[in-house]
């Protein structure tokens, strides 16, 4: 890979674009970028003059490259597809924690939506407790809801379709909270104030897009059933 190329990377990792565009663009697999940012630093730390001189070093040595770091793209992931690594790149962008994507896509991709927190531990080949993290955060923000299998005496964590709806509802109610906590806080400042204005102004818009989103929600819910 090219000195130039690796500067298109980078450009194109600040862009938030992701590996598979960034490859059309270079006409390079997809592939050849996630394992060229994995073992560079990753996305947050991807720097092409160091990664250049970095592989001119080992080229000269003869010697392979070093391990990828846990958590990176093409590193640790228990032989996640590229789909895969795309979907998790997604998420994390949109502010989901790493792991906490890696659990997320590896329930969504599971067969039948469905894994116990050991299966996850085994397919990631993470610790337990990065799993019971990432599944906690999981259900709390309704993405994925925990059933008992009385049985086996042990939880399983459970994705469906209803799954979007409920993230959906968790997340508006979050969202309004904070609109009618600046609605409240504007009162107390005084309408009249410059700053009594501008919480109005904020917690109306959001009171008023989340009331949409969920009436949206509630109307559309038809369609995963």
């Amino acid at each position: 890979m090219t000195q130039q190329e690796r500067r298109r990377i980078a450009a194109g990792l600040a862009e938030g674009l992701p590996y598979a565009e960034i490859a059309r663009r270079l006409g390079r697999p997809t592939s050849t970028v996630s394992r060229e940012v994995g073992r560079n630093g990753g996305p947050g730390g991807y720097r092409p003059q160091q990664a250049h001189q970095e592989t001119l070093r080992r080229a000269r040595r003869g010697t392979p490259a070093p391990p990828r770091a846990a958590g990176t793209p093409d590193g640790a992931t228990g032989g996640a597809t590229e789909t895969e690594e795309e979907i998790v790149e997604l998420a994390v962008r949109s502010g989901m924690p790493r792991m906490t994507a890696r659990v997320h896509v590896a329930l969504l991709l599971s067969e039948d939506g469905s894994c116990t927190a050991a299966e996850l531990t085994r397919r990631l080949k993470v610790s337990p407790a990065s799993v019971s993290v990432a599944v906690n955060f999981l259900v709390q923000q309704g993405y994925v809801r925990r059933e008992r299998d009385p049985r086996r005496r042990r939880d399983i964590y459970v994705i469906d379709d209803d799954a979007w709806y409920h993230s959906i509802v968790v997340s508006s109610r979050q969202t309004l909270d904070s609109a009618r906590a600046a609605i409240t806080a504007a009162e107390e400042f005084g309408p009249d104030s410059p700053v009594g204005q501008r919480l109005a102004r904020a917690g109306t818009f959001l009171e008023r897009v989340v009331l949409d989103m969920r009436a949206s929600a509630d109307r559309w819910r038809t369609l995963l059933a």
